[in-house]
């Protein structure tokens, strides 16, 4: 096991907006004629993808959901995020996010993004905050079916990330992930891998007992130390 890459959720780790995206989940309810709970947005929607989340929502207030209805609502919510985000001067990135890319473009491990997150939603954040070039593989809820706790998104990126570069030749548990949700977490541990857990979103403590690794922020992972680790597991395997 060597650490070959480096996967980055979106929500909550590169960008703090969980507040936009309950505001606009909230708003959809609303426009619906249904009334939103933030108890219950926390406890459905946190980690997961928006498909997953407003479609339980929906159920749970006797709608059925088809296929166009819930895209519908989707398209919506997605240019509601886009025109959120043009209203503000500076995107509200994670510090230490940068410092932290850095680091891993020098230890030469290619980064991509899986997340739950529209595909449009990512690619705007990630332009518009000159991050693009760094991530060269995006795996957005767009591609999938399920949402995380599912592994499937992070197996994707796994699959992908081998398609890109030949000679990776990565295995799941050669990739580390970097969340800030139980569900989150959850995926990247059943997919296989090592996980950070950062404390963007949930507490310390909460993270500790899920993740490899847990820090208050981005700038506290020690990379180096990371990468000794997975040397000192691929010497004993040895």
């Amino acid at each position: 096991m060597t650490l070959k890459a480096v996967l980055f959720d979106f929500n909550g780790v590169i960008i703090k907006d969980e507040a936009i995206h309950q505001q606009l989940i909230e708003e959809v309810l609303i426009a619906e004629n249904l009334r939103p709970s933030p108890q219950e947005y926390r406890e459905i929607c946190l980690g997961r993808s928006d498909r997953s989340c407003i479609t339980e929502l929906l159920k749970r207030r006797g709608r059925i959901v088809t296929e166009s209805y819930l895209n519908q609502l989707l398209a919506r919510k997605a240019q509601s995020y886009q025109q959120q985000l043009e209203k503000l001067d500076k995107l509200p990135i994670y510090p230490g996010l940068e410092d932290l890319i850095f680091k891993i473009r020098v230890a030469k491990l290619p980064m991509a993004v899986v997340s739950g997150a529209l595909r449009c939603e990512v690619e705007l954040v990630l332009e518009r905050a000159q991050l693009a070039q760094h991530f060269t593989l995006i795996v957005a809820g767009d591609d999938l079916n399920v949402s995380k706790p599912e592994p499937d998104g992070y197996l994707l990126a796994v699959e992908r990330l081998n398609q890109q570069y030949p000679e990776l030749n990565a295995q799941a548990a050669d990739c580390l992930a970097i969340e800030d949700t139980p569900a989150g977490i959850e995926a990247a541990k059943r997919a296989g891998m090592q996980v950070v857990g950062v404390a963007n979103t949930y507490p310390f403590h909460m993270l500790q007992r899920r993740a490899n690794w847990a820090v208050d922020r981005l700038s506290d992972l020690e990379l180096d130390r990371v990468q000794q680790t997975y040397d000192s597991v691929a010497a004993k395997a040895g």
